[in-house]
């Protein structure tokens, strides 16, 4: 009889609404992230602190703080959610689950092995609705802290901890150069000759940026000569018509290698790898985002060898 009461007077989606109004901060933004109203969210609410007759947050101005007894039943509420997730991926109806991932993601990603993820996790997940962000990874790592992102798919570092990170893997660096250009730049292998010229790479304080920076303080180049993109496919049709050349990773112009319409000029430096991470916050994401994140690791292969120090 008190299981009947039970389901009665508690459900799925007014536990949703706490732990979305707790993640979120406001009434208003859980509101906009399960795609309802304020004044839904808030009778929800309500209704779930009537039936446990408890008060889960104080109400102040435009935020929310959980009461002593809503901390307390915060992460049961979440393990309810939870349970509920795996009930139905124990009964291989995944379609049920109707929910949104809010993705971020690097360009490189979405230039190169995005189309395959998501493919993957639609078949998982017929009907999770993924809303994309396409950023540098400063400003996704950013998002994801705040809570605006529910997994990013990055490369580091990172200057904040994320609780649930799996490894993904590598992206090298190669130099290339049109066939007019790599000809022009004669033989040898330093990296000063490609200085004589204009030298295309990542926005500024990226990782390969800032190690080509540098380099050139290290070595006497003219760090004025390097021209920095924040779109990475933009450098691609620029060293194609004979700008400069330019340090992108190899994922990106293997397509242009493999045509022969980009050469690899020799060179005595190259910038460390770019190691690649699917990251959310565990301690609160729903289950089907820690499995996007294992989507992620068998979709790209593993990191080689020798790139695991780096």
């Amino acid at each position: 009889m008190r299981l009947k009461v039970i389901k009665s007077q508690i459900t799925l989606k007014q536990l949703e609404a706490f732990s979305f109004v707790v993640d979120m901060g406001t009434f208003r933004a859980a509101a906009g992230a399960l795609g309802t109203t304020q004044p839904n969210i808030s009778s929800r609410i309500s209704a779930l602190e009537a039936a446990l007759n408890v008060t889960l947050l104080y109400r102040d101005a435009g935020s929310v703080r959980l009461t002593t007894k809503g901390k307390e039943l915060l992460e049961r509420t979440r393990d309810v959610l939870r349970a509920g997730e795996a009930l139905l991926e124990a009964a291989g109806r995944q379609e049920l689950i109707e929910e949104r991932l809010r993705l971020g993601v690097t360009e490189l990603v979405a230039c190169t092995w995005l189309q395959s993820f998501l493919r993957q996790l639609r078949r998982e997940y017929p009907n999770l609705r993924v809303e994309l962000q396409v950023d540098l990874s400063r400003q996704i790592e950013e998002r994801l802290r705040e809570g605006q992102l529910d997994l990013a798919l990055q490369n580091g570092p990172f200057t904040s901890r994320a609780t649930g990170e799996r490894t993904l893997s590598s992206e090298t660096y190669v130099w290339v150069a049109n066939e007019e250009v790599a000809k022009s730049l004669g033989g040898g292998e330093s990296v000063g000759r490609f200085f004589k010229r204009a030298v295309l790479t990542h926005a500024r304080h990226t990782t390969a940026g800032n190690a080509l920076h540098e380099l050139a303080k290290e070595r006497g180049y003219d760090a004025g000569k390097i021209v920095h993109s924040s779109a990475l496919s933009a450098c691609l049709p620029m060293v194609s018509e004979g700008m400069g050349v330019a340090l992108l990773p190899k994922s990106l112009v293997q397509g242009e290698l493999d045509a022969g319409r980009l050469k690899l000029p020799n060179a005595d430096w190259i910038a460390p790898p770019l190691a690649f991470f699917a990251r959310f916050n565990a301690d609160r994401a729903p289950r089907f985002i820690e499995k996007a994140s294992d989507i992620a690791g068998n979709i790209r292969p593993p990191a080689k060898e020798d790139n695991k120090n780096l």
